[in-house]
């Protein structure tokens, strides 16, 4: 299975290690945000692991929508509360951490499941720069160099009808709202089978610290970026 060796269990719980979850994010999503590096002070494990961990366990529904509430640190036992079509990721103190939500007929076949899991998490490994920099530039804003912080709020899925091959994700739009030092970015995407659309998706994301773009310091963040992917 894609996920076995970025997961691990005990019973009804399950955890990441920091290692696990720094290296879904380098090997299988190419994310190089600074909080998964392995020896990061403020580290965070995916949330696109932890998305792809409920999709290989619940399968694929018509409707699936996940929200954020808390960033899940390394090494914490979390456990899934279900509650009719509702299912909350919890540690052992009861604290929440994600809402997914599904509706409408579901499917778990894993051939399907895991090329979209890979497809979904590289996309997400876009979002920097290819994505969040042009937006940032318009706006006249960017994320702190000396506290860069970007993290998922929500993000879902909607099918015309449950794909049965391989899905194809294409961005069709992105957009950023300035509140202050805050942003609130929204990445629309198209879901395509054999080149048919069957559905679309969307993703949220909060953009904190920001300050007044400075093109020098953009492109040597982005220098930085690029070069630890290249070495990783």
């Amino acid at each position: 299975m894609l996920l076995e060796k970025y997961v691990q269990g005990n019973g009804e719980y399950f955890s990441f290690t920091r290692k696990q979850a720094s290296d879904f994010a380098k090997q299988v999503a190419s994310d190089f945000n600074p909080i998964h590096d392995e020896d990061a002070k403020r580290f965070c494990v995916p949330g696109d692991l932890l998305f792809s961990y409920l999709l290989t366990r619940y399968g694929i529904a018509q409707r699936l929508s996940c929200q954020f509430s808390g960033m899940v640190g390394a090494d914490i036992e979390l456990h899934c509360a279900e509650d009719q079509d509702v299912i909350a990721i919890k540690d052992g103190q009861d604290k929440q951490y994600l809402s997914f939500q599904r509706s409408g007929p579901s499917q778990q076949d894993l051939n399907v499941i895991e090329p979209l899991i890979q497809d979904y998490v590289r996309f997400s490994g876009q979002n920097f720069p290819h994505i969040l920099q042009p937006l940032m530039q318009r706006h006249n804003v960017m994320i702190n160099p000396q506290r860069p912080l970007v993290i998922y709020e929500s993000m879902a899925l909607e099918f015309d009808f449950l794909p049965s091959q391989k899905v194809d994700l294409s961005l069709t739009s992105s957009s950023l709202a300035v509140e202050g030092k805050r942003g609130n970015a929204l990445l629309q995407f198209s879901l395509k089978e054999n080149g048919k659309l069957i559905g679309f998706g969307e993703k949220r994301m909060i953009l904190s610290n920001l300050v007044p773009y400075d093109n020098e310091q953009m492109t040597q963040m982005v220098l930085e970026y690029n070069s630890r992917k290249a070495v990783a």
